[in-house]
């Protein structure tokens, strides 16, 4: 049975919907980052939200980790790549809380345009500084965003009810969906130099990363408002609060900070500045439905392999992964199957997929195969990590789908590039789900993926069969199976032979002395 640690407040019936699926679940917010240490390695999933930090230390200890989930959009505080390296998959809900965080940037929006914090307590006061609060309409103004994913698109749209022309600066916005959302799609100075008011809702990357700064500021025009609530980081702070005092920004309005919990910060105490402690999630209807989906995503995965909303591995829908999952076992045993008769260092991988394969998700079938061929040199492979360790050996992957119709009705093929030569396999199905190997460098070859195998490459000479057959028996290996395959009459051949017992090496050696033998390799499935 599956156990995920709950280490932040989630709503008490995401517990009910780990347990209803019958994972077993420990509940416990607040649990001090030395205490996950020691307890992280008992459990196979944990659900999160922003308190807990997980990080490489954590997931080292974390040796029975399969899932990490993210409750809520940002995973600042899970170290990705550690993650992906160790095989474990980080799931975030990108959709649970766009709404209520689309709503806290309009709110900002209204509170910096009419200085709503400030007329507030100054009246509370008892003051009545009527003329003091002078504010603007935001009717007719030209609404800035960068981002305009999910939450972008919703402030977008809200904007666009509140009469204001909305540009959007975003790499990823193709021009069919900008004017769908009815904005314009402008660079990113085009857009500094024209908004009145800019609202920030791009992840923090490398490429994001103090995005406004100084010299950003200097080319927007003088009175420019910024809202930020999207993520610390895509501001440099000291910047924007030069630019506040000059006058040249006329207010900002920021749910996010470099360093939280926000204690103090260079922003704090201008007079133009309204803040909020990063409640743009902060509704009781999206804490409910990050938490829900987190755990029906978490539990899929941990019971049926199905990925949703991963950020390091291919989604694999709940309906999609009974139908991989035998292809994905086999894309795995045929990429073990060359991986196992390698030598030397791999300079590429080539998947091809014919008949119904052609029509499947590939991303995991790839994944699958990848896995497959590094097993045999890395211990720690799995479909998560297997892409970025391939890519970090400079192996170059690709995948091919044919339209042509092949002598099944399904059929993988994994060819394999080395720096002395190319070794090809193919592979189908049968029954719907059961792997068979049918074809190795051209020859065709039909044999189950047995425990044990001997793959040999002889001539198709007389007497071949007798002489390997004797050989094993006088060792004390029994054959299972023996199926052969031949280019011609006389020619290269190979033979596949299923036993029950480990050959070691004394028999290999003995085998490859055969006359027709060219090479033997043991293999292990």
């Amino acid at each position: 049975m599956p156990k995920v640690l709950i280490s932040d407040k989630l709503s008490e019936q995401a517990v009910e919907i780990f347990r209803a699926r019958g994972i077993e679940t420990d509940f416990r917010p607040g649990l001090p980052a030395d205490e996950l240490l020691s307890i992280i390695g008992d459990y196979d999933g944990l659900a999160v939200r922003s308190a807990t930090k997980v990080t490489a230390e954590v997931l080292a200890k974390a040796t029975n980790l399969k899932v990490v989930g993210r409750a809520g959009i940002g995973v600042d505080n899970v170290d990705t790549k550690a993650a992906t390296e160790l095989g474990v998959v980080v799931m975030n809900t990108p959709y649970g809380n766009a709404v209520t965080t689309a709503e806290h940037a309009i709110a900002m929006m209204f509170a910096l345009a009419r200085q709503i914090p400030q007329a507030d307590a100054s009246t509370q006061a008892g003051k009545w500084e009527k003329s003091k609060f002078m504010g603007v309409e935001l009717t007719g103004k030209t609404l800035g965003l960068v981002g305009c994913g999910n939450i972008g698109s919703i402030v977008a749209d809200r904007g666009r009810g509140l009469r204001m022309r909305v540009i959007a600066y975003d790499p990823y916005l193709s021009e069919q969906r900008a004017i769908e959302l009815g904005v314009r799609k402008v660079d990113l100075e085009e857009l500094f130099a024209e908004a009145d008011i800019i609202s920030l809702h791009t992840p923090l990357t490398d490429s994001t990363r103090g995005i406004i700064n100084a010299e950003a500021l200097a080319v927007m025009k003088k009175g420019v408002r910024i809202v930020n609530c999207a993520r610390g980081g895509l501001v440099v702070e000291e910047d924007l609060r030069a630019a506040l005092d000059s006058g040249h920004v006329a207010g900002a309005a920021f749910d996010v900070f470099v360093a939280e919990p926000a204690k103090e910060n260079v922003l704090f105490g201008h007079p133009n500045v309204v803040c909020t402690p990063h409640l743009g999630a902060a509704t009781s209807e999206a804490q409910e439905k990050v938490a829900l989906q987190i755990a029906e995503q978490m539990s899929d995965y941990l019971l049926t392999g199905a990925v949703s909303n991963a950020i390091n591995v291919p989604s694999v829908t709940a309906e999609e992964a009974p139908i991989l999952r035998p292809y994905m076992r086999l894309a795995e045993l045929m990429g073990s199957f060359c991986g196992q008769l390698t030598r030397s260092a791999i300079r590429s991988i080539q998947i091809e997929l014919e008949g119904h394969a052609a029509e499947l998700n590939a991303d995991p079938i790839k994944a699958a195969a990848i896995t497959g061929v590094l097993r045999s040199q890395v211990d720690s492979v799995n479909m998560v990590n297997a892409p970025t360790m391939a890519a970090q050996r400079g192996i170059d992957i690709s995948v091919t789908r044919h339209d042509r119709e092949p002598d099944y009705q399904t059929l993988l093929r994994v060819t394999v590039t080395t720096e002395t030569r190319t070794r090809e396999v193919v592979g189908t199905l049968i029954g719907g789900d059961k792997p068979r190997l049918v074809g190795v460098q051209g020859i065709g070859v039909e044999a189950d993926f047995a425990p044990r195998m001997l793959y040999v490459r002889n001539y198709d000479k007389p007497g071949f069969i007798g002489a390997l057959g004797s050989m094993l028996g006088e060792a004390g290996v029994n054959i299972a199976t023996f199926h052969l395959g031949r280019r011609e009459s006389g020619g290269e051949a190979i033979a596949l032979v299923e036993v029950d017992q480990r050959v070691d090496d004394a028999v290999l050696a003995s085998v490859k002395a055969l006359p027709q033998v060219v090479r033997v390799d043991a293999l292990s499935f």
